[in-house]
């Protein structure tokens, strides 16, 4: 099979998502030079956009393609970078449960804590292999977790042990469901990750185009059926199971103990918590298990109409036609200010909400969320400043968990002390007078938004920087100073502020073995194709242990 990439084509010939098979049928032949004979199928590895030229957007095609006489056309094409033998995609375990091995005993089966993205991979690869795994999620199952997360947004009632952040699928279940990431990944695990989704009930698109995206009902019922997938091979799932301790005896991992006293015994513990499990990081740390603080940013939530965003990006070729094709339009932002840091547009949300997500009493915690279609009426992103342990919070492990607790305290505070958001009006921001009424932007975050000044949310350095950023993305994004805008406060989850350091060959604790660090809330992942990556990744780990056991 031959990898062709670079095959452009216009997109106002394309239907919805792609264009017909006769079209790139003849970009094919055209492309390889050769008859309609020696074609005998292709199908779409990757399509992207190039929107360089906003009167010619063209879809930019990757295409696996099997022809007649391969090796004559690799000979042919030897100096074109283009075209080349496609490469394995497929997923290889690299290790396997025997079936002579006993497999019955708790001890002998790995623990995954935590079942978000990258709990649910590392438990669905560990299941695939035969090596029965006990799932322990503090949280509860999906559609019992949505009600609780509810209760915040309508009642301004928080569960903390229910909420955005804990509970079946992990914080990235209320989200725009982003399954693109920048990771080197050379052995395709991605693809892996995409095709389980799809096989529990994602779009086929999702294979191919360039940024899929899912959205938060999907999800739902998609985490459902991985969750089955895995009890289905003999795993069990534990739901509000709050591991409290770990057993460690001469640095290798016993076993936990749960919050409800019960032991589980395991030497093989991967510790897939998230980015906002601060009881466990704190537990982690009193155990010895070598934890070190990692950098993270801090900011805002920015709120523009969808259509003012769409009308930037596209230009001359906004259109129903257009929209209908590409969606509801996104950016990318970056700023370097002039107090030396960096001021970035952090997970996009088009077509979206902002939404309350604490998972501690009395603090206030915004993210962004969209629906697989992308048409709320609003655009919104994070507007985030990085920070680091050096210069911002030195000295402790675990100084950047305190950071993002005062911010998010006196979020509260200002926005009432009632789990409403401090909000303000970007014009007012960039003048820093109070806002006293909205405009023509509704915010979206529930359960309200306070208006007042922002100025007293976060720290001054942070303030300024920010102030500094939106004229500038203005000028790439017209209309992004639009004085009605909504900035809400405070964006502190933008990933971990801990790493659990671990051996970059065996995936264990540096300094405790049998515990494998995995995914965000460990500092190895960012986003949810990320951390799934790393489910795998650690999965792969624990089974090579397993049999050497």
């Amino acid at each position: 099979m031959l990898r062709i990439t670079e095959i452009k084509l216009p997109i106002a010939l394309a239907d919805t998502l792609k264009h017909q098979d006769d079209q790139i049928r003849a970009a094919i032949l055209k492309r390889l030079e050769i008859p309609e004979s020696e074609l005998i199928s292709f199908e779409i590895f990757k399509r992207g956009v190039d929107a360089r030229k906003s009167h010619a957007i063209l879809y930019v095609y990757n295409l696996d393609v099997t022809v007649k006489n391969e090796a004559k056309l690799l000979a042919r094409f030897k100096k074109d970078p283009h075209i080349k033998p496609a490469p394995d995609t497929n997923y290889h375990f690299v290790a396997t449960q025997p079936s002579s091995q006993q497999t019955g005993s708790t001890a002998a089966r790995p623990v995954v804590v935590g079942f978000g993205p990258a709990g649910i991979f590392a438990a669905l690869i560990l299941a695939q292999a035969g090596f029965k795994p006990i799932v322990l999620e503090r949280g509860k199952e999906v559609r019992k977790r949505t009600k609780d997360t509810w209760g915040l947004w309508r009642k301004r009632t928080l569960n903390p042990e229910s909420n955005v952040q804990f509970g079946e699928g992990g914080a990235g279940t209320f989200s725009d469901g982003k399954l693109y990431s920048q990771i080197k990944d050379t052995k395709h695990y991605s693809r892996k990750v995409l095709q389980e989704f799809v096989k529990a009930g994602a779009p086929e698109e999702i294979l191919y185009v360039s940024h899929p995206h899912i959205g938060t009902f999907r999800l739902v019922g998609m985490v459902e059926d991985m969750r089955n997938t895995i009890i289905s091979l003999g795993g069990e799932i534990r739901f509000e199971s709050r591991v409290t301790d770990i057993a460690i005896e001469h640095q290798q991992v016993q076993g936990v103990t749960l919050h409800t006293g019960e032991f589980i015994a395991t030497q093989h513990l991967v510790l897939a918590v998230g980015h906002s499990a601060r009881d466990t990081f704190e537990m982690v740390h009193a155990k010895g298990i070598y934890v070190e603080a990692k950098p993270f940013s801090i900011g805002f939530r920015i709120e523009h109409p969808q259509s003012l965003i769409d009308r930037a990006r596209y230009g001359k070729s906004y259109s129903d036609d257009i929209l209908q094709k590409l969606g509801a339009a996104d950016y990318k932002l970056v700023h370097h200010a002039s107090n030396g840091r960096s001021v970035y547009s952090f997970c996009m949300c088009p077509g979206g909400t902002v939404v309350a997500a604490a998972s501690e009493p009395n603090r206030v915690v915004t993210n962004g969320m969209s629906q697989y279609s992308r048409n709320e009426r609003n655009a919104n992103a994070g507007i985030v400043v990085g920070i680091t342990p050096e210069v911002d919070y030195p000295g402790h492990p675990l100084a950047g968990v305190e950071f993002q607790r005062q911010l998010e305290s006196q979020a509260y505070v200002v926005g009432g002390s009632n789990y409403s958001a401090p909000g303000q009006l970007i014009g007012d921001f960039l003048a820093n007078r109070p806002s006293t009424q909205f405009g023509e932007v509704t915010p979206s975050y529930t359960p309200g938004v306070h208006l007042t000044n922002l100025d007293s949310v976060l720290p001054e350095f942070a303030i300024s920087a920010i102030r500094e950023a939106i004229p500038a993305f203005a000028k790439q994004v017209p209309g992004f100073d639009l004085a009605d805008g909504v900035l809400t406060g405070v964006e502190t989850r933008t990933s971990s502020p801990i790493r659990i350091k671990r051996d970059d060959n065996t995936l264990q604790s540096i300094n405790t073995k049998g515990l494998f660090p995995c995914g965000e809330g460990a500092g190895y992942a960012g986003g949810i194709l990320s951390a799934a990556v790393d489910g795998i990744k650690v999965a792969e780990a624990v089974s090579l242990s397993l049999i050497e056991k």
